[in-house]
């Protein structure tokens, strides 16, 4: 699914014009970035959580050569569904 099949979801369940759900979807989207470079967590009831964690910099090895390189320190994102999420995803593929 794409961000413009979310925009046509939305159009079609809610009534609004095209314009208006493409503002809403954006809208959320952007309300998850901020929220996440500022490294707040994001709980969604009944989908899961996306958190933000911060990695060591660490000794790695170039795979080519095998010459060992520094891997800087960075920040990544996590997302762990929720038990209702999973359920679903399993009671459909039954």
């Amino acid at each position: 699914m794409t961000k413009a099949d979310l925009i046509e979801s939305v159009y079609l369940k809610t009534g609004f014009s095209k314009k208006e759900s493409a503002e809403i979807v954006e809208l959320v989207f952007d309300l998850i970035k901020t929220t996440l470079e500022k490294g707040e967590k994001i709980k969604i009831a009944g989908f899961g959580n996306f958190v933000v964690k911060e990695k060591d910099s660490r000794r790695g090895r170039n795979p080519q050569t095998g010459d060992e390189i520094e891997i800087s320190s960075r920040r990544i994102l996590t997302f762990k569904p929720s038990q209702v999420l999973k359920g679903a995803i399993n009671d459909s593929n039954a």
